[in-house]
């Protein structure tokens, strides 16, 4: 399947695009891209995003409206840089921003900020989620009105840094052999405002039941954790980083484990590949970034496309760019 679209936005660089029916209203919470000279490398420091801007529209044809800067660095206390691809959620009659950035000591953490209104502006919390870490939060708010927050990153996402429970600042990742690391999740208090306890390490499995391995970069767990349900099942999507595929996985509990079922999104231009996944008006949506507006790997822009099922649940694969040879 083919996907054809161009950038909602081209006056700011986005990415990161989460994306949320709020009030009758498509909202998009991306990351906001700076313009900076810095060349690329495996930590991320390129990417020396410091604001969040929100986007909405109010039908698929409408124009995408930019709600302006919703939150700053400088607002957060413990925050130093990099406020990197954030989640929104609503709960509670309060809509709550969730957003990964390095406290002062350049640890990633995961803060959350609250309004009123879904387009902002939010008003952050003192103080990190307690037991939060790494990047890339995303936020299920389930029928049962549970809550679950899924997270990590390998590489300048930290998450290999945390193997031991806490913060090894030289830590090597798994060998290729090994079990790769999973994303976390753990289930949020009510007011959605910190853990219930302790995160957990999701199983990604293959269809036997083994474990995906650490050099299996085509399938692994990278970043860009997402969850949403399909006709009661669970379904967590991902980027594998490295190989810029976005692979998906199903299962039957939020917490997992959850079965390696393929890919939704084919490389695209530019490095890192971020998406996430919604109904509207009763089809469903894959929204993700390029760097087709720049063609430079951090500064990217926000697209999306419709989504397929194929009868027996499994989502069908999208080529971006087809449609333009």
């Amino acid at each position: 399947m083919a996907a054809q679209n161009k950038p909602l936005v081209t006056h700011i660089f986005t990415a990161d695009p989460s994306a949320h029916v709020f009030e009758g209203k498509l909202y998009i919470y991306p990351s906001h891209d700076v313009a900076i000279d810095c060349p690329d490398d495996d930590n991320g420091d390129q990417y020396q995003m410091e604001d969040y801007h929100i986007l909405s529209m109010d039908s698929l044809d409408a124009p995408c409206v930019d709600h302006g800067e919703v939150l700053h660095e400088k607002d957060v206390p413990w925050v130093s840089h990099q406020m990197w691809a954030p989640d929104a959620a609503y709960k509670n009659g309060k809509y709550y921003l969730f957003f990964p950035a390095k406290d002062k000591d350049g640890i990633f953490r995961i803060g959350v900020a609250t309004c009123d209104t879904p387009a902002g502006k939010f008003t952050p919390e003192p103080d990190y989620i307690q037991g939060s870490f790494s990047i890339d939060p995303a936020v299920l708010v389930d029928d049962d009105g549970r809550s679950y927050c899924y997270f990590g990153g390998l590489w300048g996402g930290q998450l290999e840094k945390w193997q031991t429970g806490s913060f090894v600042p030289d830590a090597a990742a798994p060998a290729d052999n090994e079990p790769a690391l999973g994303p976390r999740v753990a289930e949020l208090s009510d007011d959605l405002l910190s853990f219930k306890g302790a995160a957990q390490e999701i199983k990604i499995l293959n269809k036997d039941g083994s474990p995906i391995l650490a050099g299996e970069h085509d399938k692994r767990f990278f970043e860009a954790a997402w969850m949403h349900k399909y006709n009661g099942l669970y379904y967590f999507s991902y980027s594998t980083g490295d190989t810029h595929y976005l692979a998906y996985a199903t299962g039957t509990s939020p917490m997992g484990p959850f079965t390696y079922q393929g890919h939704i999104l084919e490389p695209v231009i530019g490095w890192t590949t971020h998406h996430s996944i919604v109904e509207y008006e009763g089809k469903w949506y894959l929204f993700y970034h390029d760097a087709s507006l720049s063609g430079v790997n951090h500064k990217r822009c926000v697209k999306f496309c419709e989504l397929h099922y194929n009868e027996d649940g499994t989502i069908q694969t999208i080529t971006p760019y087809a449609d333009e040879k």
